[in-house]
């Protein structure tokens, strides 16, 4: 930068106000660098997020936090929308974003299930690096209050939206009507081709239940429109329910939510999981990992209001010991800096690590001798993953993956 400086006092061409103006954006660009070195930030200028459609709960809080890094630290945080779970972590994989705020697609693409199942997906090396828990939830059914759903149950012979490749919505909705021991073949399946078209078939009266967070947006749209919106609730006390959707989603625990339309005070009894889950790879930069995480911690009381479910970064609202997927370094090594990660934290994140090792070394032993045929090849793949788990004594994920 000296030299630089230098050599404008040398050149005779530049005017005493230009010269001026470069030696006070040079010095204070160089200060206001050194500020976030000794803050431990280390982010370029341009970082990348993939997230759920424009109007969801998940974009909108990434439009929020993206506030914080242009005032605070003059970082642009591009949003990029993907309209379903494969293209949000398919521009994670080929390093189009930096960082994915999605839902249970992170999971899935960890196991290689459902739409990662296929040739070019595979289990993943998903790591984490925050998530929302909030007063809302994750995922639930909502209905048209004049297709008089008021129970589970009641969705049997009902039109239910299927997003065409969203296998988290899917399985959700699948692990969901499990509570009453349904199936998709006890409804009528309306494909739709991303999430904000499952609203539309609703409101066009093409459909009669969607699945998605409480708190989303577009049910808004729902509510407002003739049809009305309805939440039915699934309850807690029903322990073979409980457990039936348990053992298709055990990531989901019982819930009180709180935030949504037309929700009562006190609240519904629902499942949730974490949404948006902030993920990346583990190739994922450290030093851009540790830095997210801390603005994402430091400036909580200034982005919790702002977008629907914000509140629920909290850091004490993280559940470092009951996660199913390992968090990343950069990540951890913030954790631990401030006191939050623990010994059950640490226990919990090792038996992550090593479940996916062994999916990754059964991968690597089934791919190349794999079927050719695409229907082929994931039947076998499954069967071989299942094999691999069982016989490391972990969980397979039940029926259905």
């Amino acid at each position: 930068m000296l030299s630089f400086l230098n050599l404008s006092i040398r050149s005779r061409s530049l005017h005493t106000l230009g010269l001026n103006i470069v030696v006070f954006f040079a010095f204070n660009l160089s200060a206001s660098t050194l500020s976030y070195a000794a803050e431990g930030i280390d982010l370029p200028k341009t970082i990348a997020w993939s997230a759920y459609p424009t109007g969801t709960g998940g974009y909108s809080q990434a439009v929020a936090i993206g506030s914080i890094l242009q005032r605070q630290y003059n970082v642009n945080l591009r949003v990029i929308p993907g309209r379903n779970d494969v293209s949000r972590l398919a521009t994670l994989r080929a390093n189009r974003v930096h960082f994915s705020a999605g839902g249970s697609e992170a999971v899935y693409a960890q196991e290689g299930v459902l739409n990662f199942a296929s040739k070019i997906w595979g289990p993943q090396p998903i790591r984490a690096l925050m998530s929302n828990y909030s007063d809302s939830c994750s995922f639930t059914f909502a209905t048209a209050t004049d297709a008089n759903v008021n129970s589970v149950a009641d969705i049997k012979g009902k039109r239910v939206t299927f997003v065409q490749g969203a296998p988290s919505l899917n399985n959700a909705t699948a692990a969901l009507l499990s509570y009453a021991n349904l199936t998709w073949d006890d409804v009528t399946p309306v494909e739709v081709g991303g999430y904000n078209a499952s609203i539309d078939a609703v409101l066009n009266n093409r459909a009669d239940v969607v699945g998605g967070a409480c708190n989303s947006p577009p049910f808004l749209r729902i509510e407002a429109s003739p049809r009305g919106l309805t939440f039915p609730a699934l309850p807690h006390d029903d322990l073979e329910a409980v457990a039936r959707v348990r053992s298709r989603l055990p990531w989901y625990v019982p819930h009180i939510a709180l935030e949504g339309p037309t929700l009562p005070e006190d609240g519904i009894e629902v499942f949730s999981s974490a949404y948006p889950l902030l993920v990346g790879l583990d190739t994922s930069d450290e030093a851009m990992v540790y830095s997210m995480v801390k603005i994402m911690h430091q400036h909580f009381d200034e982005y919790k209001n702002n977008a629907p479910g914000a509140t629920g970064w909290l850091l004490a609202r993280q559940k470092f010991d009951q996660v199913f997927i390992p968090f990343h370094p950069g990540a951890i090594r913030y954790y631990k800096e401030i006191g939050a990660w623990d010994a059950a934290a640490d226990a919990q994140n090792s038996l992550n690590l090593n479940r996916q090792r062994v999916l990754g070394d059964a991968w690597t032993t089934f791919f190349p001798t794999a079927p050719e045929d695409y229907s082929e090849f994931e039947a076998a793949w499954l069967k071989t993953r299942n094999s691999a788990l069982e016989a490391a004594g972990l969980i397979t994920l039940g029926e259905g993956l």
